[in-house]
Parts: C-alpha cells; sequence; structure tokens
C-alpha cells in the first residue's frame, strides 16, 4: 500500500516567524532532541493525494535534497528520504550503498564488498521491515557454508537495482498504520507511477564496470576486465491521463575478487585450570616452559589458518510492469509486476594448514583474554597435510511479485483503498555440483607450522614445507544441495474519513500468509586419511602463486615469515584423478564414483524445514490538527496483530560413528525423521506522534510507539538437526520453537529541527528503545540410543593409561591401532610404523554413548538501545556547493562479556556511524564525494567454535560520482566505488584473535544516460 505525505495546514491567525539561532538553541534545551531527520510517513486520502515525492520532477542533486528535506519536514511521525536525481538516476549504485548516508543507519557489506543489508538504530536487518511500494517481500538466502538455511528474514538489497527505483522512505518509529516488524525501521521501496507523473519520460543509460579486486586474483581466475550494466524506463501517459504505462528495467553483470585470511575453526576459550582437548599443554616439572607469557586466567587457542581466493561472477537482472486506469479523478487501479532475477557463480581456491592442538613454543598476550602472538604446531615428521582446496559455488536467486491496488474518494470526506498481492523468492543450485562443493588436496609433506598474529594480516610460516607432486592426495570433499523458498499473500485495507478540517479517523485490516520452505543435502565425504594412491594425481593440474600479493592492502602482506606460495589446484582436474582413483582403489563403478564426488539430485534424504506464518491486523488512528497559536498535529493509534505459526520438519537421523582423524568423529546416517510443532501470539501495539512549529522555521517532534519483531525462520523450526561430525567432547545440534514470542520494542523519539535556509537545516534527535522478549539460547544435552563412540570406550582407555598424564589424541590413536589393529572396530589403514598411523576406530556397543549439546532458542529479559543523531545540511547559497553529514551515537545494556564463556543475550550490529558528502552542481556539472564511517560491532554471538564472539572492526569508504551534461538530454556519468581501498577485518575477543581479513578493491563505473 502507498505512504502517501500530507501538507499540514496553518491553523490560527498567529504567523509564526524565523527562529534565530539562539532562540533555536534554547528550544533545544527544552528537548533533547530526537532523529534529526526521520519522520514516519502519514497515510491520507490515498485515492486522491500523490505523494509529495512522486509529483516532484527531480533534475539533479539539490531538487534530490530538496524533495527529500520537504518529505521529512511536511511528514508526521518521523521518516527519512532519498530520492532519485532523477528518473532512472538514483544517488548511489546500490540501495544499501545510499541508505547508509542516513542517521542511524549503517550497511552490512557482502564478500564482494557491496552494501547487501541494513541495521537501524542498532537493530541488526531481520528486525528492520522492507516493503516494496507498502507490501512486505519475501526474502530466501541460503548460507553456503554450513550446509542449510540461513533463516534470516533480512532483505538482500544487491537483488534489486536502483535505476529503477524513485525514492526509499525509512520509517524509524512504529505507528498503527504501518506493518509490523521493523524494531529498527520499515524501509518502503518506490518505484515509478506512470500518473504521479507530469509529463512523458524515456531514458536509457549504460555504464563499463571496471573493478579492481579482478585484478587481484591469480590468472586462472581473473574474469573480463569490462563488465556491461543497462537500464531504461519508459513512461507515458493516454487518454487524458486517464491512462499509464510504466515500463523499466536493468540488466549488469558484475566479475570481480574477494581475498579472505580467516580462521574456520574458530578460537576455543578456556581457564587455566583446563585439560579438555585445546587447551596448552602443562607447565614442564622441569626444563624449558614452551609457553611463554603462560596464562593465569582466561585464554584463547586457534586450530587453523587459511587464505581462500574467490572469483565472483554475478549477473542481475530486474524489470517492472505498472499499468494505472483512473476512470475518474476519483479512482484510480494499478497493476504491477516485478521481478529480479540474481545469479551468483564463484570459483575458489584455499591454502590451509590444521594445527591439531600439537603445541610447540607459544608466546600469549596478557590482559582478561590472553591470545597468542606465537602459536606454534608440531610435526616434526614432515608428514602433515597442508591443505589445498578447490571450490564451485553457484547459486540463482528470483524474486517475483504481482501486485493490485484499487483507491477511491467515495466522496469529499470518505477515501478507501484496497491492496492485494502474491510474491515468491526463491534460491536454487546453479552448479551441476550443487550450491556449495568444494574438494581437497592434501600436500603431506608439511613439518611444523607458526602462525603469527602480531599484523593485521595472520602469518602462516611453513619453514619445511615445499611442493612434491608425490605427496599429493585427495582427502576430504563436500558436496552441497540448498534450497529456499518463500511466499507471501497479502491483502490489506484502509480508509480515511474527515471528520472536519482539523480531525481525521484511519482505519484499516489486513492479512498476510507466509510459506517458508528451506532444504539442504550435505554430500561430506571425511577422507582424511585419503582416497586411494598417491601416484594417481600426479598430473592434477596445480598452480603455483605468491601468496602476500593477493593481500597487498593488508598490513602484513610482505611479512618475511609469510609462506610465500599459494597453491591453487584445478576443481575439475582434481575431481577427475578422484573419481579414478576411487574407482581403483574401492571397486565401485564409475557412476558410484561420480555419485561419491557430485551433490544429491534431491533433498529426499536431507533436511527439509516448512514453516507457515499467518498474522491477521487492524487498526485505529486518529489525526487532529490544534488550532492554536503554535501550530500543533496529535495522532493517536491502535493497532492488533494475531500471528499462528506451524513449523515441520524432516530431519537425517544420525547411526554409527567412526574416529577418523585426531580430533573428528564422523557420523554415518539412517534415513529421516519427520516432526512439527506450532504456536501463537496475539498483541496491542499503541501510538503516538506529536509535532508543532515553534516558529516557521523549527519543528519539534515527539513520539512513543509499539512494534514487535519476529524470530528468524530458524529460531522456528520444527525437528533436531544434528550434526554428521563430532569431536573428543561430543557432537553439536539445534532445534527450534514456533512458540517462541517476537521481540517487543517500546520506543521514544525526541526531536528539534532548524530549517534556517533553503534546503539548509541542523537537526538533534534522541532515541529510547525497551526491548524485551529477546531471543537468546538455551542448551541441553541429547543421546541417541545405540549412538556410541569410541571416545572414553575400552580402547581409548587403555590407550589413554599407555600414554601418561597428560594423553594426547595422537598417541591414543598410535596406540589403539598398533595394539588392536583387526579388533572389532579397529582398522588401520597405513603402516603401523608411521608416526600418525591412518585408520578408523568404530564406536562399539559397550562404548559410552555419544552426547549432543543442542541449542534451543529461547526468551529472555531483554534491555534498552538508546542513541543521539546529529544532522546537518548546508547549501552556499547560489554557488552550487552544500554539504551535509550526520553522527549516530547508538549505546545498549545487551553488549557481550569477552570473559564470560556461557551463551550470552548480546545484540548484534550496535554501533556508532557517521557520514559526510560535499558536492557541487551546475548546469553542465554535479560532482558528489562522500565518506561513511561505522564502528567497530558484534557481528556474531557464535564463531567455528562455538560461544565466542565476532567482531567487525571499523571500517570507513570514500566514494565519489561526476556527472555531465552534453545538451539537453545527453549526461556523462563516473561512480567511483570505494577509492581509500579499505579491507574488512574481524576479530574474536581480542584484537590478536583474527577471524577474518576480507580484501576486495576500488570499483569504476563510467558511463552515459540520454533522456528522450
Amino acid at each position: 500500500m502507498k505512504h502517501p505525505q500530507i501538507s499540514k495546514k496553518r491553523r490560527g491567525s498567529w504567523r509564526a516567524r524565523p527562529l534565530k539561532p539562539v532562540a533555536f538553541a534554547a528550544s533545544l534545551a527544552l528537548l533533547t532532541g530526537a532523529t534529526a531527520s526521520q519522520a514516519q510517513a502519514q497515510q491520507a486520502d490515498a485515492a486522491t493525494t500523490p505523494q509529495n515525492l512522486g509529483t516532484v520532477v527531480i533534475t539533479g542533486i539539490r531538487k534530490s535534497l530538496d524533495s527529500a528535506v520537504t518529505l521529512k519536514r511536511e511528514s508526521r511521525g518521523l521518516v527519512d528520504g532519498i530520492v532519485a536525481e532523477d528518473i532512472g538516476k538514483f544517488p548511489d549504485t546500490n540501495l544499501a550503498e545510499s541508505m547508509q548516508r542516513i542517521a542511524g543507519v549503517s550497511i552490512d557489506r557482502a564478500a564482494s564488498g557491496e552494501g547487501s543489508k541494513v541495521t537501524v538504530r542498532g537493530v541488526g536487518p531481520d528486525f528492520n521491515m522492507v516493503l516494496l511500494n507498502g507490501r512486505q517481500m519475501p526474502t530466501s538466502t541460503i548460507s553456503q557454508l554450513n550446509g542449510g538455511a540461513s533463516g534470516s528474514r533480512a532483505f538482500d538489497f544487491s537483488n534489486l537495482s536502483s535505476d529503477s527505483i524513485s525514492a526509499l522512505e525509512v520509517y524509524k518509529t512504529g505507528r498503527a498504520e504501518s506493518p509490523t516488524g521493523g524494531i529498527g525501521a520499515t524501509i518502503n521501496v518506490r518505484t515509478a507511477r506512470p500518473l504521479d507523473l507530469r509529463d512523458r519520460v524515456a531514458s536509457i543509460g549504460v555504464k563499463a564496470n571496471f573493478d579492481d579486486s579482478n585484478n587481484r586474483l591469480p590468472a586462472s581466475f581473473k574474469g573480463s576486465q569490462v563488465t556491461p550494466e543497462i537500464s531504461g524506463i519508459y513512461s507515458e501517459t493516454f487518454a487524458d491521463r486517464t491512462i499509464g504505462i510504466a515500463i523499466s528495467g536493468s540488466y549488469s553483470k558484475r566479475e570481480s575478487g574477494s581475498n579472505n585470511a580467516y580462521t574456520q575453526g574458530g578460537w576455543r576459550t578456556f581457564t587455566a585450570s583446563s585439560t579438555d582437548w585445546g587447551t596448552i599443554p602443562a607447565k614442564p616439572a622441569a626444563g624449558t616452559d614452551p609457553i611463554t607469557n603462560r596464562p593465569t586466567g582466561l585464554y584463547s587457542t586457534s586450530v587453523d589458518m587459511r587464505y581462500s581466493l574467490t572469483a565472483i561472477e554475478r549477473e542481475r537482472l530486474n524489470g517492472q510492469l505498472t499499468l494505472q486506469f483512473a476512470p475518474s479523478k476519483d479512482l484510480r487501479f494499478t497493476l504491477d509486476h516485478t521481478i529480479a532475477s540474481n545469479t551468483l557463480n564463484k570459483k575458489n581456491a584455499e591454502l590451509s594448514s590444521w594445527f591439531n592442538f600439537s603445541f610447540g613454543p607459544t608466546t600469549f598476550t596478557s590482559g582478561p583474554v590472553a591470545s597468542p602472538l606465537i602459536q606454534t604446531a608440531l610435526f616434526p615428521t614432515n608428514d602433515h597435510d597442508l591443505a589445498i582446496n578447490a571450490g564451485i559455488y553457484g547459486e540463482k536467486s528470483k524474486l517475483s511479485s504481482t501486485g493490485f491496488n484499487t483507491a477511491w474518494k467515495v466522496s469529499n470526506v470518505l477515501s478507501i483503498e484496497l491492496d492485494a498481492h502474491h510474491s515468491t523468492s526463491n534460491t536454487k543450485p546453479n552448479s551441476p555440483f550443487g550450491t556449495y562443493s568444494t574438494m581437497d588436496l592434501g600436500l603431506f609433506n608439511q613439518g611444523n607450522a607458526v602462525a603469527y598474529y602480531d599484523q593485521k594480516l595472520p602469518i602462516l610460516s611453513l619453514p619445511t614445507t615445499t611442493l612434491d607432486s608425490s605427496k599429493l592426495q585427495q582427502t576430504g570433499s563436500q558436496f552441497v544441495n540448498n534450497m529456499a523458498d518463500q511466499t507471501v499473500d497479502q491483502f490489506q485495507a484502509r480508509g480515511t474519513y474527515r471528520l472536519d478540517d482539523d480531525n481525521k479517523l484511519l482505519a484499516g485490516l489486513g492479512f498476510t500468509k507466509v510459506k517458508n520452505r528451506a532444504a539442504s543435502y550435505n554430500n561430506q565425504n571425511n577422507d582424511w586419511g585419503g582416497v586411494g594412491a598417491r601416484a594417481d594425481y600426479a598430473n592434477v593440474r596445480l598452480y603455483t602463486e605468491s601468496l602476500g600479493g593477493f593481500f597487498g592492502q593488508i598490513p602484513g602482506h610482505n611479512d618475511p615469515r609469510l609462506f610465500k606460495d599459494f597453491y591453487l589446484a584445478d576443481f575439475n582436474s582434481l575431481r577427475a584423478a578422484a573419481i579414478q582413483s576411487l574407482i581403483k582403489s574401492r571397486g565401485v563403478t564409475q557412476a558410484q564414483a561420480e555419485a561419491y564426488f557430485s551433490a544429491a539430485p534431491d533433498y529426499t534424504k536431507g533436511n527439509d524445514w516448512r514453516t507457515t506464518e499467518k498474522s491477521t491486523s487492524f487498526f485505529g488512528q486518529w489525526d487532529h490538527a490544534f488550532g492554536t497559536a503554535i501550530p500543533m498535529n496529535l495522532s493517536v493509534g491502535l493497532r492488533y496483530e494475531s500471528t499462528t505459526v506451524d513449523s515441520s520438519s524432516q530431519v537425517v537421523t544420525r547411526a554409527g560413528s567412526t574416529w577418523g582423524t585426531q580430533n573428528e568423529v564422523n557420523l554415518g546416517s539412517a534415513g529421516t525423521t519427520f516432526g512439527g510443532k506450532s504456536g501463537k501470539y496475539n498483541y496491542w501495539l499503541p501510538s503516538i506522534d506529536w509535532d508543532a512549529d515553534l516558529a516557521s522555521n523549527v519543528k519539534v517532534r515527539a513520539s512513543y510507539g509499539e512494534n514487535i519483531g519476529r524470530p528468524g525462520w530458524d529460531a522456528l523450526l520444527g525437528g533436531v538437526n544434528l550434526s554428521s561430525g563430532a569431536n573428543a567432547g561430543g557432537g553439536t545440534g539445534s532445534t527450534g520453537d514456533p512458540a517462541l514470542k517476537p521481540l517487543r520494542s517500546k520506543n521514544l523519539d525526541l526531536s528539534a529541527e532548524w530549517y534556517y535556509a533553503k534546503s539548509s537545516y541542523a537537526a538533534v534527535g534522541a532515541f529510547y528503545k525497551k526491548v524485551s522478549n529477546f531471543i537468546g539460547t538455551s542448551t541441553t544435552t541429547l543421546t541417541v540410543p545405540g549412538l556410541t563412540t569410541p571416545i572414553g570406550g575400552a580402547y581409548w582407555k587403555a590407550g589413554a593409561a599407555a600414554c601418561g598424564a597428560n594423553p594426547q589424541p595422537l598417541c591414543i590413536r598410535n596406540y589403539i591401532f598398533r595394539n588392536y589393529n583387526g579388533q572389532p572396530g579397529v582398522t588401520a589403514t597405513g603402516p603401523l610404523t608411521d608416526a600418525e598411523v591412518l585408520g578408523t576406530i568404530s564406536g562399539q556397543a559397550s562404548d559410552p554413548l555419544l552426547s549432543f549439546l543442542v541449542t534451543k532458542p529461547s526468551n529472555e529479559a531483554g534491555d534498552n538501545i538508546k542513541g543521539l543523531e546529529l544532522n546537518f545540511q548546508h547549501l552556499f547559497g547560489s554557488s552550487g556547493f552544500g554539504v551535509s553529514g550526520n553522527y549516530t551515537w547508538v549505546k545498549t545494556g545487551l553488549k557481550y562479556d569477552n570473559t564470560n564463556l556461557t551463551t550470552q543475550s548480546a545484540l548484534p550490529g550496535v554501533s556508532d556511524s557517521a557520514n559526510l558528502v560535499g558536492f557541487y552542481e551546475d548546469d553542465t556539472w554535479s560532482v558528489r564525494a562522500a565518506y561513511n564511517w561505522r564502528g567497530e560491532f558484534l557481528a556474531q554471538k557464535t564463531d567455528g567454535a562455538g560461544n565466542n564472539p565476532v567482531y567487525t572492526e571499523a571500517y570507513g569508504q570514500v566514494d565519489m560520482s561526476i556527472g555531465y551534461k552534453l545538451g539537453k538530454n545527453l549526461t556523462i556519468q563516473a561512480d567511483l566505488l570505494n577509492l581509500n581501498d579499505g579491507y574488512i577485518r574481524q576479530h574474536g575477543r581480542a584484537k590478536e584473535q583474527l577471524v577474518s581479513a576480507i580484501q576486495t578493491g576500488r570499483r569504476y563505473l563510467i558511463g552515459a544516460r540520454y533522456r528522450f
């Protein structure tokens, strides 16, 4: 449904005069002022009053800013807006990149460096509602790395081109007339409507995309140096403006690179007295202690270091058709259809070392959580495997939405609007090997490994390792098929009844049905001892590159300690060799071997989650304009929401355990089981908005509203999903709870805005959110009848007794193979004289049951989020120069305590942010330079090792755009992105605990737009 703005008439005979700076400062002292530039849009007579933004013909930067200021100033409540500089020309190439210019809005960047999701006032993407022309849009995202659905409700803005967008509206307070789900904000993406445009519009734009990150890839990965973007729009009215048609479309292709130095296994944190797997060895009774600055309190260790190079190819196609018919000035019908297709293909190469916690000389930092500056893994026999990984990823997402709207002005006092839409979003594999496929090639001559964490880039030193083709052997592999599908059916009806010039009533009801499905099957082969003979892999295509050169912008890339080589294996060549080796070594057929190294064709043997969410709502709202000396407006409303949730899940049943390597116990499958759960909740949500014009150029506002944010889809799953692997401590699992209550937020906003000149203003604002029903996690221990583990069994106990006071897995395994090979469950596949005997040890009936630590979401008490926003915009008269900026402080009690090892109810995404934009525009030139900064924030509450925080460090980016008009209709345009060539770094409980360091590159788009 539309969110039109209304112009508020001045009441009374008193005429407000402009307020001077001193008086304005005094008024600020009366309020702690709220969102400087935000105001929730006011629904008015939808049948007859188009949005102010829609009736302005935007022709440049200044016009765009004028319209945004008008939207903010003349709205009831709190809303911010960004308007296209011209039809078909949005200020940024990406909608998320545009929204980060708004005070209080921060963005999450994808691995490509492009903005994808938004956080508003510290509230993450899952709790910001995204609408397209007032309608709830479906989402379908998958998580490639863990072989399952992401469960996120967050809308990925990278799927939408900005070329067809006329405006963005960001509503920051909950109102009765607004849909729920946006605790942080409700974001309405508006597209052009032909009957709202005064004239015919026809334009076409072309761009050439140059991406520096492409040049930072290996030669065999590099894509095209130049890729195209094209967009166009045509809008026309007929029959005396009673019929309108608008067609818009865009196509873009981008080939880029993303290089990542990261830790996959996470950072395990222990107390100094702990003896769990992964702890440092005890201090020796005599001799030299290998641990320097031995921790006396909490400390963390890492189990791996990885360098990953990814070539990314993305194709995006967007289109929209809008038909309008207005048989009279009081009746309008609108039919529209929108499509968005996004295809993503990746090639990946990775070099990694797994440390096995075989500690040598290690140096720790001081502090509340000690971290290794130097961590040594001992492999003195030089036969450990250095992993050379080759991967292929492919997925295709498609959004389709069809909607119909009727707006009818029944009389001068009554207006009615009806709106319905059916929208779908699905994501499926786009590769013959599934959405995610990876194969490991082990180089079995790695000696001691030394990891250094004293640079921004993690440094891996392998002083004795060289490439020896006779030591190559295929090991683990993973072929994952994921799919996600979501359907939204929504009907909304609303009416406006004017009691008199100063009073009106609004009422409405809505029905929304969301069907969400996510399915996955993970064909994982844990052949860590190797497949076949090493001679079978002598002819695998392998390339040697310089490792440090791929991370040239990250400090530490030229460190002489860094292993100088990067080995890159060809995926298809490795897979072909592994298939033939499997046939020879295991006696399988060609078809069986190919299936072994392929993704499953369907999901009948995997996980399949299905959830249906039905919501019914109705609201009532009273708007009143006071005819007093100081013009004031008041809106009071109440919204009712009732939701039912039904969830059913097919999950894999685990059976049989095999201890295949020092730290991995692999679990088998015994088919699937099916289960279901349900839940429901109801809420009454009040809201009040007030504003006053203290002078003709000063406005103050106060708003109170309540809103809810629904749990992620993964939190609503009905079955118990058990991991396919375990370790000495057991396995893990997860389940959901459809009866979870949504987050509930009580929001207070205060603001003061001073419009001291045309298109210039200064504003200050404060906000306070009290969030309850926060979603945390609880854990429980689960066992499966008959599923035992060799860890702690009879063989294990015998080996532990023989290996001394601090028995290590390597010693225990070697003892078992050398003393019990051929006994039930014990099979050595390598020579018994090797320093590390290869083979498998299976769980026996007399062994202990394998324990799974199962996490389950749960509602917790909550806390508050509060913040302060400063915002300004200044145009230097008629010079053409202007500047704008904002700064947002956000604080919350939902912080992560790095010294607490238990599950915590911390709120990801909370950070300060700032923007500064300068521009110049005349009849020929338009130039805009922008700097955006986001402070450090908690990105995740778990890493590869479990309950550990992941922090994204502060990041700033400089962008610039230059336009030059050639005549009346042709404009040459250049967009320059990430000019400072920034990189994104994440860490754990301490700065030294590197989680990832991602380098992309600058991006240049050069093109032209012609308006007919």
